[in-house]
């Protein structure tokens, strides 16, 4: 394992053993990049991280990284798709999916992907290993290009596999042990569809099942009021902050969240610094039927993240959902969520209740 590796949260190290019994060596030089390293000062909770409001484990958004290498290689053992998988959130900015938020981008959350070649190509580093490696930079710099690796919601993929596995360790929420995880992850196979295209498939339905339930119970923490209303507040901070020069969106995939919360605090300009501190000590949020004008007001749609996986059955493979009544009530819980109500805390930017944003 790389030195990286060595320093994580035990709980992810073991996490790691589970997701590969190999760790390939040919990834270490890959991690040890510095334009791979900047996603080691990235949380992949979106910045709730930094709020009392949230009980949130430290997981990098290199940790996830990784993490879907690791799920790639053991299914695959494909260098190329592998590769993939690592460098898939390599233009990840800090606060993550809150610079969707800021680019109006909140229910699909893919603003910052077309930037993955780009940071590629500006690696000196990562271009020197390809070329020694006789890789060619479109075989890895969209992940999207292989099944496995990603595919259409609701399919099973290694990056939607990961992040429910590792947010459901802890991340977001403690829903399952490693005993757990190696039991799901061990029960998945790949299966060749009709088509001809390759998809992870449980072999047992009571598996599935509980792996529905988990990413239902997660889909909707992705969702709720705190987590939205946290990260339109971080996007708004972003994108005023910017206005007024206090950062720049060069700076936003640069910088780590540490450095720009420095900034954040140093920042008097519309209140930024007092607004953060109170987002960061509260303890929740308020609700409103209406917008209020005289507080920090917002009302945002989010991403609906859900997994219908395939299931072995007698009959050949299936969707859980069309198998399981269970599963489907799970699933339908994630659809059915709605995003109608306002929500607030008691603070404004600008001592008017409204946001100041430059045209």
């Amino acid at each position: 394992m790389t030195n990286y590796v060595e320093k994580l949260n035990p709980i992810f190290k073991d996490y790691y053993k589970i997701l590969s019994d190999d760790f390939p060596e040919f990834l270490i030089d890959y991690i040890e990049t510095p334009r791979m390293q900047k996603q080691a000062g990235i949380s992949v909770s979106c910045g709730t991280y930094y709020s009392n409001m949230f009980e949130n484990v430290w997981y990098s958004s290199l940790d996830h990284s990784i993490a879907v290498a690791l799920i790639i290689w053991h299914f695959t053992h494909d260098k190329k798709q592998t590769l993939s998988g690592l460098f898939h959130d390599i233009s990840t900015p800090v606060f993550k999916h809150c610079i969707d938020f800021m680019n109006h981008d909140s229910e699909t959350q893919e603003s910052t992907e077309d930037l993955t070649k780009t940071m590629i190509l500006e690696s000196k580093e990562i271009m020197t290993l390809l070329k020694r490696d006789n890789i060619k930079i479109d075989e890895v710099a969209d992940y999207h290009i292989y099944p496995i690796a990603d595919n259409d919601t609701p399919m099973l993929s290694a990056d939607r596999l990961e992040y429910t596995l590792s947010n459901g360790l802890g991340q977001i929420k403690k829903l399952w042990d490693l005993d757990e995880v190696k039991k799901i992850y061990s029960n998945i196979i790949i299966v060749n569809k009709e088509d001809g295209t390759p998809e992870m498939c449980f072999q047992d339905k009571e598996i599935a099942e509980r792996f529905v339930e988990v990413m239902s119970q997660l889909s909707v923490l992705y969702m709720d009021d705190r987590r939205r209303f946290g990260m339109q507040f971080l996007a708004d901070t972003m994108k005023i902050m910017s206005n007024i020069g206090a950062i720049s969106v060069d700076d936003l995939y640069e910088f780590s969240e540490e450095e720009v919360i420095e900034r954040i605090n140093s920042c008097n300009d519309y209140n930024i610094s007092k607004c953060f501190n109170t987002w960061k000590n509260g303890l929740g949020v308020e609700i409103s039927d209406k917008e209020l004008d005289d507080k920090y007001c917002v009302n945002i749609k989010a991403k609906k993240r859900y997994i219908d996986p395939l299931v072995k059955t007698s009959n050949g493979v299936e969707r859980i959902s069309s198998i399981s009544a269970r599963a489907k009530q799970n699933i339908d819980n994630c659809l059915n969520y709605t995003f109608d109500r306002y929500v607030y805390m008691d603070f404004d930017f600008t001592g008017k209740g409204k946001i100041l944003i430059k045209n």
